[in-house]
């Protein structure tokens, strides 16, 4: 059994989501990030990265389905904090619309999404 909390937001038209599922059995949180299919500006590669794996491009590819959205399920760590973008392609950084909160990038060009699980 799970706790499921939805978080809707909106990427122009499209609207994106960040769910979230507390297990009973086990100390995680499931976390499914999802891309609406014209939300990735054409771009054929979308992934995940952020503070769960270390920045690193190419470690959390997100799933192209076959509604051309794109989504990825990830277990994290109750009671902390990740700070996380969506890479599009090979250069393009993009907010998801509405996380858990936004804070400064340590570059100091702009803002990370931030998930609380």
């Amino acid at each position: 059994m799970s706790l499921e909390k939805n978080y809707f937001c909106h990427y122009g038209v499209f609207s994106m989501s960040l769910a979230k599922k507390y297990l009973k059995t086990r100390p995680v949180c499931k976390a499914t990030f999802t891309l609406p299919p014209k939300a990735h500006n054409g771009e054929d590669a979308v992934e995940l990265v952020g503070d769960f794996n270390g920045w690193k491009a190419g470690t959390l590819p997100m799933k192209h389905k076959k509604d051309g959205s794109w989504s990825l399920e990830i277990e994290l760590e109750p009671g902390r904090e990740y700070q996380f973008l969506y890479q599009l392609g090979e250069e393009q950084f993009v907010n998801d619309d509405a996380p858990d909160a936004y804070v400064q990038n340590p570059f100091g060009t702009g803002k990370n999404s931030v998930i609380r699980a």
